[in-house]
């Protein structure tokens, strides 16, 4: 099974996050769209991504940007990846036997989906891609009416990619 490509339906789910609170993909896209974040907190690769996350997260939260991380990893080892990366949105836990990762077809972390409020997938990356990334802002700016900060700091080395 290969990850769920832009333009198809996102499958359902909910799962509980880090603090206990249950997350419903349906509810959450009654209230815009939504930026899904699979990851895992020993991949490299997720660890240089999730603090860019956050920063878009800062960005356009006050605008209702909804970001969700999605770990692939015990509770504990969510909640320590979250305070160590100083990560404000929710982070949800989908652990073994990772039921909705493999719904969504992941081969990858990190895999990025961008839902849209009917349910569509309108953007998917996997690992790290500089150029999905300003996609991803891009269309969420336009979507929620945001302003668009920096992404990237221009003293910052940032490669195109990065495989997961």
């Amino acid at each position: 099974m290969s990850v769920i490509k832009a333009g198809k339906s996102a499958p359902p789910f909910g799962l509980t996050a880090i603090d206990g609170k249950s997350y419903s993909l349906q509810e959450a896209l009654k209230n815009g769209p939504l930026l899904a974040a699979f990851f895992k907190v020993t991949c490299p690769t997720c660890q240089y991504t999730m603090p860019f996350l956050q920063r878009l997260h800062q960005q356009m939260h006050s605008s209702g940007l909804q970001i969700w991380g999605i770990v692939q990893d015990p509770v504990k080892d969510g909640q320590r990846f979250a305070r160590d990366y100083a990560l404000s949105f929710p982070v949800l836990i989908d652990e073994k036997p990772y039921r909705v990762s493999r719904e969504y077809g992941l081969e990858y972390v990190p895999t990025l989906f961008l839902i849209e409020p009917d349910g569509s997938i309108a953007i998917e990356s996997e690992g790290f891609a500089k150029r999905d990334l300003l996609a991803i802002q891009k269309s969420l700016a336009e979507a929620l009416a945001a302003p668009v900060g920096e992404l990237f700091s221009p003293k910052e080395s940032v490669p195109e990619y990065k495989p997961g």
